[in-house]
Parts: structure tokens; sequence; C-alpha cells
């Protein structure tokens, strides 16, 4: 048995140590005014080796490590009454009023760090749950979803800058003109479906952000754009001093001054955005178009034969879907005061989509989880910073090993013949 596994360990060995040679272990350099390749150091071709050298040994025993897998003990499973606990209104209830008294304390809790980290947290729960509309709901596999985030920022930046809009008026324009972009992307995929429909959402993806750049009459091109005016309170200002004809929140309130009142004030908008997020999902869930997007996803032929129109079900999930990323874009913009194409690369998409996947397709509660797993464990182990998307990749795969449906995934009603 090991002798068949030989020939396929050798290979998988040469073609990874090839493979990272020549992605790590040789670079361009510039030498006057030439480029000239350069070596990396020891520590990588050592690297490189013992990655080559697990893997043959892995593929070389991968018959003895599927049987010692399979013999270890499974995860202890929740005992069934805590399970049925679950499955009460009133105690789900009691606990989603729990979470929501809880993050609302806690930047009053918390330092000016925390919070900060807070609110990017529900930025990326925001994102992740109307990504969740389109690929957990739908079935839809979308790759450029960063493309309506940055359509939402941009939105509000070139209507603040040309049009002096404020946080709130260029909040409802950025989620419409996100929504608008969203219905206009439904139409060239209607047909598609799986890899191809990925292919297209990230060619779309990618043009939003060419077009950022090239754009430079318009949008400023790489260099950005600057003084993004904050969000308000009732026409409050949250700086020391306040603009012509407005006033500011500490003297309004009487107070001293305290740069933190803004960090606070920022963290509670992003959390009443995610809350009203969660409504609106909740809410279309239990009407006709949610239903007909769990149709959707599980098969569309079914969909038709019972009479429901796939278009309109497709560029509903599009729309909807991309309208909450258009305002976090623009949320992300006014907390920033700063944007550039550089904001809104693929790696974004990629994130945002694996926070759908890690928490569970469909699951809002994981969806939660997995955006606060993948936001706080990059910002504590940053001496790993270069090997970030390795580990993305790698937590991810053990995820489709260990647990393919996801953190918590989504349970639904069904009913089962007795046997």
């Amino acid at each position: 048995m090991i002798r068949s596994n030989l020939k396929p360990a050798v290979i998988s060995a040469v073609v990874v140590a090839i493979l990272t040679g020549l992605l790590l272990g040789v670079r361009l350099d510039q030498q006057g005014t030439t480029l000239g390749l350069v070596g990396a150091g020891p520590d990588v071709y050592w690297k490189i080796a013992a990655a080559a050298t697990f893997l043959f040994f892995f593929n070389l025993f991968r018959d003895q490590l599927g049987a010692l897998w399979k013999g270890l003990p499974g995860l202890p499973k929740a005992p069934a009454k805590l399970t049925s606990l679950g499955d009460k209104p009133a105690l789900r209830r009691l606990f989603w009023c729990f979470m929501i008294a809880a993050a609302i304390l806690w930047p009053f809790l918390s330092n000016r760090g925390g919070t900060d980290l807070g609110t990017l947290v529900l930025i990326y729960v925001m994102l992740g749950l109307g990504l969740n509309i389109v690929v957990g709901l739908a079935g839809l596999l979308d790759l450029g979803y960063v493309g309506f985030y940055a359509v939402g920022a941009y939105g509000y930046a070139l209507m603040a800058m040309y049009f002096d809009v404020g946080f709130w008026t260029g909040l409802i324009i950025a989620g419409c003109l996100a929504a608008l972009f969203g219905f206009l992307l439904g139409f060239p995929v209607l047909r598609l479906r799986g890899d191809y429909l990925a292919i297209v959402t990230l060619g779309f993806g990618e043009i939003i952000r060419i077009l950022l750049n090239n754009m430079t009459w318009l949008t400023n091109g790489p260099n950005g754009i600057g003084g993004i005016p904050k969000p308000t309170l009732f026409g409050l200002e949250f700086s020391r001093r306040a603009s012509e004809g407005m006033q500011t929140f500490h003297e309004f309130v009487g107070i001293s001054y305290n740069s933190e009142h803004r960090v606070i004030f920022l963290y509670l908008l992003a959390l009443l955005l995610v809350l009203i997020t969660l409504f609106v999902i909740n809410r279309l869930l239990r009407m006709p178009i949610g239903r007909a997007w769990e149709a959707l996803r599980e098969d569309e032929i079914a969909c038709r034969a019972l009479g429901i129109n796939p278009t309109a079900v497709k560029l509903g999930a599009f729309t909807i879907g991309a309208s909450f990323a258009g305002f976090a874009g623009c949320f992300f913009a006014a907390r920033q005061g700063f944007i550039s194409p550089e904001s809104f690369t693929f790696i974004e998409s990629a994130i945002i989509l694996a926070i759908v996947v890690l928490g569970g397709m469909g699951s809002q509660i994981g969806v939660i989880l997995a955006a606060i797993i993948m936001t706080i464990l990059p910002e504590m182990a940053r001496e790993f910073d270069e090997y970030r998307m390795l580990l993305f990749g790698l937590m991810m795969v053990l995820m489709m090993i260990w647990r393919p449906q996801g953190l918590l995934p989504m349970s639904r009603p069904h009913m089962e013949l007795r046997t």
C-alpha cells in the first residue's frame, strides 16, 4: 500500500518545492537601472523543504492516517436538554436581549482600542449579513461583493465632495446606489450558476476597483478622497470646534470635550445599523421572497415547476444584498474620513465570503460569530500578519474537513417520514 502511494508522494513534494521555490525563494530587486533576480534567505528555503517533506510523508502514509482519523473519538455533543432550550422562542428572545445589552455596554467598559475594534467587527457583521442573503440564502456564489461596498463608500464621498450632502442623506443615497448596481449586475448573471457566476461577479468587483483607479477626474484615482464628513447626531458634531452654523455635542450637553465621545458614537451607530439589518432580514425570511430564496438555493428546476420566477428571485437577492453593502460602505467612508481604491481589493471579498462559509450558510448568529473570529484573530496575532492569508486558507480547509456545514449552521424546519 505504501509502495502505491510512493509515486504521488514524490510528485506532490516536487511540485510544492518548485512552486514555492519560485514564489517565495526568488524575488526581483532593483540593481541600478535594471531588475535582477535575488534569492531568499536560508530560513525561507528551510520552510520550503519542511513543507515538501511534510507533504511527502502525508501522501505516503495517507491511508494509515485516514484510518487513524476515523478511529479518533468524535467531538462531544451538546446535551439534548440544552439543545431543546434553543428551540423555545422566549429563551431565544432573552438570549438576543442579553447579547444586545452586552454590545451596548461594550464601549463604556472597554478602552478606545477595544471600541474601535468593535466598530470594525460590526462593519464586517453587516457585510457578512448582506452577502449571506446572496450566498447563504439564495445559493448564488458572489466573489465581487466588495464592488457594492466600494460603490456605497464612493457614492457618499462624491456626494459630500461635490454636493455637500450630509451623512444621513448620503446613507440612503449610498444604499440605493449600491442596490441599483446589484440590480444591474443581476441581469447578465440570470442564466449563470456555480463557477461561471463566480467568475462574472469576480470580474465585476475588479472592474469597479479599476474604474475607481483610472477615473481620476471624478474619484481622484489612487490618491483617494479625503475630508469626508463625519456622522452627526441631530446636527451635533463630535469635534472640538463646530463648523459654521453647527453646534458641538459637548457644548450642547454642557460637558468638557473628549475625543472618545466620537468613537463611542460611531460604535453605537454601527450597532444600530447591524440591528436594523438583522430586523429587515428576519422579516424578509418570513415573507414569500425569503422562502423563494431558500427554494432557489435547493433546486432551481423545482422552483420553476412550482411557478416561482427565478429571475425575480435572483434580482431581489442581488439588489437587497448589495444595499446592505452600500450602507456599510457609507459608514466606512464616514468613519475613516478617507477612502482609496486599495481599500476595496479582492481580499476583502474573500474575507467576507469566508465569514459566511465559516459561520454557516444562512445562519445569522453564525455570521456574527465568524465575523468576530475573522476580525479579532489577526489583531491578536500581528506577528503572523505576513502569513494571514495562509492561515485563512488553512482554517477554511480544516473547516471543510471537520465541520463543512459551518460553526453554527442554520436550523431549518423539516419533516421526516416515520421509518
